[in-house]
């Protein structure tokens, strides 16, 4: 369980003296604590009194936080303050080791090629539903810009 990873990496963190690290991991499981929070209550019109994350739901935060990050940075670079770009990009390097490994331009052309075929996608129109297909495969594996821009690009030119 990558929640579980996470706590222990925190423990570790904190007797090796990485505060930083720490700091960024102690963030990441209050933002999963707030979500189980979300998530108790009543479901399906039960009573649930402990609501635990699945990896899938972990995963999704972990990318939600990846994705501040960088944009945090973009707009600090943008603002020229540069130290504190460094620091957002430092804490999205910590996230970045929890979520899955990122996957190849080969690889995701494959998916994206294997989804447009799924999907009969024959041009522009078609993106939402190739997006939908691709991602089942490449959640949180690469980013959605990217992928996005490649099926645009394949759909334009007939796959």
């Amino acid at each position: 369980m990558i929640q579980q990873k996470i706590k222990d990496d925190l423990i570790d963190f904190l007797k090796a003296g990485k505060s930083f690290e720490a700091g960024v991991l102690r963030l990441i499981l209050s933002v999963f604590k707030n979500k189980e929070i979300e998530k108790k209550g009543r479901q399906d019109g039960n009573l649930v009194q402990e609501a635990i994350l699945t990896d899938e739901e972990v995963v999704d935060i972990l990318i939600k936080e990846a994705k501040k990050r960088k944009e945090a940075a973009d707009i600090y670079k943008k603002g020229d303050r540069e130290d504190l770009a460094e620091k957002e990009m430092k804490e999205l390097g910590v996230i970045k080791k929890y979520l899955p490994e990122e996957l190849s331009a080969e690889e995701i052309e494959k998916i994206v090629d294997k989804a447009i075929a799924a999907t009969n996608a024959i041009n522009v129109k078609d993106i939402g539903k190739v997006m939908v297909e691709a991602m089942k495969e490449l959640k949180g594996r690469a980013d959605t810009s990217a992928i996005g821009a490649m099926i645009k690009k394949k759909l334009e030119n007939g796959k």
